[in-house]
Formats: C-alpha cells, structure tokens, sequence
C-alpha cells in the first residue's frame, strides 16, 4: 500500500484526495475485535449517560472517572434530577475530579435541556455544541453514540492518531494545523458504522497509539503509518512549545472552632471557581511571600473571633495545568467565635462530615488529615449497568 504523503507537503490537496475508505474500515475492524465494550456509559442511546460520561472524560483517564460517574447516576439518575439539584450538591460529588468548570457547565447545561428542550438533548451536532460545556468534538461524539449522527470527532486522542499516521509535523494546537486536521476528519468519515468508527478512533489512542510506549505492532494503521515508516513515532506529534510553569504562594487558614471549620465560597470563576475552600492570605500570588507574623494572624482573623492557639502546618504543593501553587496551611483554634454575616459566603462545616463538602480535593484531604475520617465511598462500578438499548459498537476512551 502506497504511504501517504506528510501533511506540510499536501497542503494544497483537494478534499477528496484525503478520502479513503479503507482507512475507516480498518479502523472499524480493529474496534468490533479489540476495543472496549463493556464500559459503564457503553450500549446504549441514552443520550444523558452519553452525555455525563463525555464531559467527565474531558481531559480526565477512564480510570479516574468510572467511580464518579457511578456515584453521579446513584445521586442523579436523570437529567431532570440533576437540574433540579442545588450546585452545591454536584460541585461535591464532583470534588477531586478537577476541572470544576466542567460540572458548573453540566448543571447549566442540564437546566437549559429541561426548560428549552423538554429534557431531551437535541440531536443536531451544531445545536448540541452551543451548550455550555461541550464543544464541537463533543458534541459529536454525543450525536454519534446516541443517534449514530454521522459527525467528525478531534479529541486529543485522534489529533494524536492523526499526526502520526498522516505525518502532521507541526503542533496541532496551532489553529491552521488544527483546521486541516478538522478537514480531514470530515473526509475520513465512513458512509456507515459510524459508532464503530468513532469508539475506535478513540479505542486505537487510548489502547495502542499512546503517548508513550505506543504498540505499533498491534495498530491496524501501522502500514499506512508515515510515523511508523520513518520512524518518528516518539516525535509526533510536535509538543507543545516548552513553557516555564510559574510558581505562586498562599497562605490558607484552617480556623477551628468546637469541631467545626470556618469554609468561604470561591467566586463562580477562575481556579476551584464555585467551591467551598479555606480563606486565604497572598492568594496565589507569585514569589514566595514571607511567613505572616502572629500579628498579621490576629489581624486576618480577629474578625472570626478570639484566637486560642495558632500552629504552623505542614506545607505541601499542587500542580495545576499552568502553574505550581506553594501551601502554607495554619491552623487557627477559636477560643470563642463571632456571628458570620448572612452575606459573608462563609459558614461554619462541621469537620466529621468534611468528606461530603464540595472542595477542592488538596483542601479536602489537608482536612480529611486534621478532623480524621475519608470521602463517602463511591458504588461499585461493577454494579453500574446502563439500561438496554440497540447500540453494540463502541467502547471508551482515554486509557
């Protein structure tokens, strides 16, 4: 079989010379004999359990999502029931899952289902992408596996196929790769099996075209693969250019008052937007600031009530996709507090039932350590099966 041509120097293509038939077959193939089809949200139409999974696997491995997307349908088993729920409720089952922008949006979304859709997703992938949350390539994966919508997909895991099988050698973040990836997905699609299609695009990046340790010689593409040919698999695709992560500093304060912790809502947007998490002092600044006296202590909390005891913590560190952030946690004992104000957005949380609070998961386990105890436990994952339906191709997703 003739070796296609590297992207950069087929740029000049017609679309219809990136058609190839053959290169959906084999993909659908491989995926009826060797993908995954057992998975929770797998065999069925339902487009709500589609739906749930998508977003939780954004950006997120199978294995991190299996327990939480158990736990979300024991709690909310259906769109009604999630959009009726208060915030609170979903920002703490999500807690840990990280990315909480991801389940403002699915409760968003939700509530605009119910009151705009009558509770049913539309199946047109344009309109499914105008919801908050999801974005073209999910969109189509959504109208893909529930309606078998014929929709090109481009998560990270086929930009990965992509560049190596087709040879893109630049980074697909750059908009003009990443439209001519987008173009060429459209023409690959297949007339028909369009589920097996896309489960399989996204079956061969999670079990064979890794990131790391791809398995080449299992990969039905490996023939056509310019990657594989001039043996370049480790260098596509092109990374994105190195960036130096930025270190910054808070200081949390971990006040305690008779067994209970003083929390404070975080703004809507921006890092852990719409948690509970402990108040802060230099949040997030850049440069490590100088530890506050006991003085300043007093001053940030004088207004809490009368300090007790003040004890430094252990300080530890979270990484973030774009910078490092340095805690300094200070447990702070009230010998008697004062009345918060109803519009504070802070409250009192009692610390024994401190692993069913929506926070930050750092936040949560510095508590979990400090008042004993550990998260509700999630069901098990073996017990979830998704009610029947006609769908049999298809299996999931990011390993």
């Amino acid at each position: 079989m003739q070796r296609p041509r590297p992207a950069h120097r087929a740029g000049a293509a017609q679309l219809e010379d990136l058609a190839d038939p053959t290169f959906s077959d084999a993909v659908i193939g491989w995926q009826k004999r060797h993908g995954r089809h057992m998975l929770p949200w797998q065999n069925t139409r339902d487009a709500y359990l589609i739906w749930l999974s998508e977003i939780m696997l954004q950006q997120t491995q199978v294995s991190a999502v299996v327990a939480y997307y158990a736990r979300f349908l024991a709690r909310f088993p259906t769109l009604i029931a999630l959009a009726a729920a208060p915030l609170d409720d979903v920002m703490a089952l999500w807690s840990g899952l990280g990315y909480y922008s991801r389940a403002r949006n699915l409760h968003r979304c939700a509530q605009i289902v119910v009151a705009e859709y009558d509770a049913v997703f539309p199946v047109d992938p344009a309109k499914l992408a105008q919801l908050p949350g999801i974005g073209r390539s999910t969109a189509a994966a959504i109208a893909a596996f529930s309606c078998g919508t014929r929709a090109a997909i481009l998560d990270g895991n086929v930009k990965r196929v992509f560049a190596r099988v087709f040879g893109i050698e630049a980074y697909p973040g750059i908009k003009s790769v990443e439209d001519g990836l987008w173009r060429r997905a459209a023409v690959l699609l297949p007339q028909h099996g369009i589920e097996a299609y896309t489960q399989g695009l996204m079956d061969l990046g999670a079990l064979l075209c890794k990131r790391s340790s791809p398995d080449c010689q299992s990969c039905p593409l490996q023939q056509r693969c310019v990657a594989f040919a001039t043996d370049r698999v480790r260098d596509l695709p092109v990374r994105k250019p190195n960036k130096t992560r930025p270190e910054k500093h808070t200081t949390m304060l971990v006040i305690v008052h008779r067994g209970q912790v003083l929390l404070e809502r975080r703004p809507g947007s921006g890092i852990w937007g719409g948690l509970l998490s402990l108040p802060e002092l230099n949040r997030h600044a850049g440069g490590a600031p100088a530890a506050p006296s006991p003085a300043a202590l007093n001053l940030a909390v004088c207004e809490f009530g009368a300090i007790a005891s003040q004890q430094r913590l252990a300080p530890f560190m979270h990484t973030f996709t774009h910078y490092r952030l340095h805690i300094a946690p200070y447990r702070i004992t009230l010998e008697r507090r004062f009345e918060l104000g109803a519009q504070s957005g802070r409250i009192w949380y009692d610390g024994a039932k401190i692993g069913a609070a929506a926070l930050p998961a750092p936040v949560k386990t510095l508590l979990l350590e400090l008042f004993g105890g550990a998260p509700p436990p999630a069901p098990d994952p073996a017990g979830m099966k998704a009610p029947p339906s006609g769908r049999q191709a298809g299996t999931r997703r990011r390993p």
